[in-house]
């Protein structure tokens, strides 16, 4: 499910936005002695291990000063979704890279976030002989698979909401996880576009199949009003996202059987059927699903909706259905909802 997922980029995107929310949450003692308006993230270093033939990117280095101090040091952290031999070694050059370049004192910090194994993780490389320790390097480590979400629940914190979504949970908490997730968020009151990184974060690893995804409808109706249309709020922004995809999905789908017709058919012509049908096909099966969520709230907010009104519901347009979307929220009762499709005849 996670084989396409950027993972890198998810992670660096969310720790650079919220760096010293990330530092609270999980090394409180370093924020006593850094100061916060002095975070400045330099360019990303690359080195090639020789060991390995491989080429790596070091992930987030942020130079800061210490509180009431005129020196710096650096904060080296590096996300890790796979568990590899010799990684200590690895995080043990990169140190001596900074070292080296910067000549300063450098806190390296190491995210896992695999799902297995969930054995504790190698925090350190050491270089040592019988008669002689050399080096003894060591590193923190957030291992997230040995969390207990259920821990972070009262964090008031955008990186417990978000990295929650990976933490130990077992197949059966998936969706209220997820629930949790986003009702911590809502609480949170941020900007949209800091709420649109955290809540697409939760979605990309917690992406819940039809049961679950009904699971995950009954959490949310035991939430305050309040939260409840936080979350509709941000799971209609996940579908008018689902309805893009589809569109670019049914487009690429579209030009390869264009392409296949077109060998029989002419190209030119097959390549434009196929996006024509492709666009149709991704769009209407994205809306389907708007519809099918926008009934799904309605219900929820207001009970029990009458077939006829179900059946005006699933006829109106797309236009018409994100208008329903947004004036769902000022709806008390289901003689609202029929006062409102009645404005659209009027």
């Amino acid at each position: 499910m996670t084989n396409n997922i950027d993972h890198d980029r998810l992670f660096k995107e969310l720790i650079s936005t919220f760096f010293v929310e990330f530092i609270e949450l999980f090394f409180p003692q370093l924020i006593d002695y850094l100061d916060r308006d002095s975070i400045t993230f330099l360019d990303k270093e690359v080195f090639t291990d020789v060991t390995e033939g491989e080429r790596y990117e070091s992930d987030l280095v942020a130079q800061v000063k210490f509180r009431g101090k005129e020196s710096f040091f650096l904060i080296h952290v590096e996300a890790q979704e796979s568990s590899r031999q010799w990684f200590n070694r690895r995080m043990f050059t990169y140190f001596a890279r900074f070292h080296e370049k910067f000549v300063l004192p450098i806190y390296p910090i190491v995210i896992f976030s695999y799902s297995k194994p969930k054995r504790e993780a190698i925090s350190q490389y050491v270089v040592d002989f019988p008669d002689l320790k050399v080096l003894e390097f060591n590193y923190q480590v957030v291992q997230l698979n040995r969390l207990n979400w259920r821990d972070f629940l009262n964090q008031s914190n955008p990186v417990a909401s978000a990295l929650m979504a990976k933490m130990n949970i077992a197949e059966k908490e998936r969706a209220k996880v997820k629930a949790e997730c986003l009702r911590l968020l809502i609480t949170l009151r941020l900007n949209p576009a800091k709420m649109q990184l955290i809540s697409g974060f939760i979605d990309t690893y917690l992406n819940l199949n039809p049961v679950e995804e009904r699971q995950f409808q009954e959490e949310i109706s035991t939430f305050s009003q309040p939260v409840q249309e936080g979350v509709m709020q941000i799971t209609t922004s996940w579908m008018r996202q689902g309805i893009e995809l589809g569109i670019e999905q049914g487009i690429e789908q579209g030009i390869e059987r264009g392409i296949e017709q077109g060998i029989e058919q002419g190209i030119e012509r097959g390549i434009e059927r196929g996006i024509e049908r492709g666009i149709e096909q991704g769009i209407e099966q994205g809306i389907e699903r708007e519809k099918t969520l926008i009934l799904r709230q309605l219900k929820r907010k207001l009970g029990e909706i009458n077939p006829l009104l179900e059946t005006k519901i699933m006829q109106l347009s797309i236009d018409d259905v994100e208008v329903l979307g947004e004036a769902l929220f000022d709806f008390s009762t289901v003689e609202d909802l029929i006062n409102w499709l009645n404005t659209l005849t009027a």
